[in-house]
């Protein structure tokens, strides 16, 4: 059993399809069935059959799907770790929902930071959907965010920081000064940053309860940018409560009234609990909830380029 054979068969088990895993893979289909059947003919087991509704895994083939992904995910660790560790480094790599990536990981991780000087910490936007697999295959060392419905035993979830989100709209708009109503919320035309489009979380939440349309919707690339169009009255806007509040206090925005306007909501890290888990993202985790972490996170401090390397992905569409 390989690593190139392991990832050919995860490639095809996550795309579901094996013309699909040679295109992502760069090889021939044949080569992907080549890799394949030496896994079948190794473990005695089909792995997988072709159906009509796609592929149908053996309950060995799920097994094995599951292992890879984890095996390779630790390659790739050990490399990670080896380089850095042969220039007298250590990798921390951190998986975070994009407003929490936006407007607080960065003053986190700079603080954090300054507690090690051989520490280098990576962040990854990711779609908070994902962070129980991230973990589980060793993908990311810690995840920052809202907190999935159900966790998986062999994570553990600390709370983090509460905040609350309001929404907000320019000076000039009709609803400022105004208590909004459900409906009139839901009448409104929305400028979202990229969270929006995420399954979890305080702003599709928000969008779930007040039944906001599609049509209603409008993504930007950032938070930032979805605020900056409220301010010209272009729509409303949910935010942070401690972003806005300078902008807030001096007439840039306005925050709306009504209890359908606002939700409280609470940011959470995630790491496994099981052997070989880094004791730094261990560190970060408990470390994330102390009152001097949380006072960085809403007031903010500089981001040194020698301390903090992001390797940000922000997807809006599929």
């Amino acid at each position: 059993m390989t690593p190139t054979q392991l990832r050919a068969y995860v490639a095809v088990v996550r795309l579901g399809s094996v013309k699909q895993a040679a295109a992502q893979l760069e090889v021939s289909e044949s080569a992907v069935s080549l890799l394949i059947g030496q896994l079948r003919r190794e473990f005695g087991d089909q792995l997988f059959t072709r159906t009509a509704a796609g592929l149908a895994f053996t309950p060995g083939g799920l097994r094995l799907a599951s292992r890879a992904a984890e095996m390779l995910g630790l390659q790739d660790r050990t490399v990670l770790e080896v380089s850095s560790a042969a220039h007298g480094r250590r990798m921390l790599r951190v998986a975070a929902s994009s407003e929490f990536a936006e407007f607080a990981a960065p003053r986190l991780i700079e603080l954090f930071a300054r507690r090690a000087a051989d520490l280098d910490i990576e962040l990854s936007v990711c779609d908070p959907g994902s962070f129980e697999s991230l973990l589980l295959t060793r993908a990311a060392d810690i995840a920052m965010g809202p907190l999935p419905p159900v966790a998986e035993p062999a994570i553990s979830c600390r709370p983090m920081m509460n905040y609350r989100l309001v929404t907000v709209v320019g000076p000039d708009h009709p609803l400022a000064g105004v208590p909004a109503s459900p409906g009139q919320l839901r009448d409104q035309t929305w400028l979202l940053g990229p969270s929006a489009t995420n399954t979890l979380g305080a702003v599709p939440a928000m969008l779930r309860r007040l039944g906001v349309p599609e049509e209603r919707q409008q993504i930007f690339q950032s938070h930032a940018a979805a605020l900056g169009e409220a301010q010209r009255g272009r729509g409303i806007a949910p935010a942070l409560s401690f972003t806005v509040a300078p902008d807030v206090r001096g007439g840039q925005l306005v925050a709306l009234s009504g209890p359908h306007a606002t939700a409280e909501a609470v940011w959470h890290s995630l790491v496994l609990v099981t052997p070989g888990t880094p004791s730094v993202a261990a560190e970060l985790c408990r470390f994330a909830s102390t009152p001097r972490a949380i006072q960085a996170m809403m007031r903010g401090v500089g981001v040194a380029v020698n301390h903090f390397r992001p390797s940000v992905h922000v997807t809006l569409w599929s």
